[in-house]
């Protein structure tokens, strides 16, 4: 790769670096991005964003690495943010994108998804040649196995996350917040669009997830084109092995202790709440019996 970094960073204008399209993974305005801004605003950016020159432009760039930074820096107020340049192609550019990230300690489901798909994607361009039949492309260069041997996954692992990129946000989502099992989401990504929307919203109005087996014959009914809406209710609501009771409780009757929170956090709180209480009740029995 015809790589050309210059020997030193370069201060370039935010209004000037672009977000690399397709970008994988998610920027977030938590807890860890504030962080990120007061030790900018306190010690600036230490380790400098990485960018390629944007094709047709003379003063214009893309972002590779450091979308995290960029969004902090802009947040703290700068102007201008250190940048590394390379001279790379966009396939060069989103494999260096992918790997510089693959290191993180957590990685949702839906950012390894789009990651590998992007990465895969780029693989095959650089992989090309014209000479050849699209069969014997295939032959000749597997980027799932590329990516694999990188990863430390096997090349059906790598192309199951890949199947995730066809789920809907809802329930790509879902299993991002551990709703929903890696192995079902990859079940329920060969359903269309309008089916995996009239699944959500049973999941939605009977609070429930589909199981494994549920998923699988969903796909299976589909292929055959038996698969309805009607359908999909009906086996999600049959009974699970091992299924277990659900407790229910109006959401609005905990939202009023805990405002603004999303269901996940909500849930938490509950259940804090419980063991709080019954901390106190065993304290409490504890002091009635030494007062005997």
């Amino acid at each position: 790769m015809a790589n050309k970094k210059l020997k030193a960073p370069v201060n370039i204008p935010v209004e000037k670096i672009h977000p690399f399209e397709g970008h994988p993974y998610k920027v977030l305005d938590n807890e860890e991005m504030n962080t990120l801004i007061e030790s900018i605003q306190q010690k600036g950016v230490i380790s400098p964003i990485v960018v390629r020159p944007l094709e047709n432009t003379t003063d214009e760039y893309e972002l590779i690495s450091g979308h995290r930074r960029l969004r902090a820096s802009v947040k703290a107020g700068l102007e201008t943010v250190p940048a590394l340049i390379y001279a790379v192609s966009r396939d060069e550019a989103a494999i260096m994108l992918v790997d510089s990230n693959l290191h993180r300690e957590h990685i949702l489901p839906s950012e390894r998804a789009f990651a590998y798909k992007l990465k895969s994607e780029a693989l095959k361009h650089q992989g090309k040649r014209t000479d050849l039949t699209s069969s014997q492309v295939a032959t000749k260069f597997d980027s799932a196995t590329e990516i694999g041997n990188i990863t430390g996954e096997s090349r059906d692992k790598v192309y199951r996350y890949i199947r995730l990129t066809y789920l809907i946000p809802e329930l790509l989502e879902m299993m991002d917040e551990d709703k929903i099992a890696f192995s079902v989401g990859v079940e329920l990504s060969f359903l269309d669009e309008q089916l995996q929307y009239d699944l959500l919203r049973i999941i939605e109005e009977q609070e429930c997830t589909p199981s494994y087996s549920q998923a699988w014959h969903m796909h299976r009914d589909f292929n055959s084109g038996t698969l309805t809406a009607e359908s999909i209710e009906d086996r999600l609501m049959a009974e699970k092995p091992n299924q277990k009771q659900m407790f229910k409780l109006p959401l609005e009757q905990v939202q009023k202790f805990y405002p603004n929170a999303n269901k996940q956090q909500l849930e938490d709180y509950v259940m804090k709440a419980c063991e709080y209480y019954n901390k106190a009740l065993q304290r409490q029995r504890s002091r009635n019996r030494d007062a005997r």
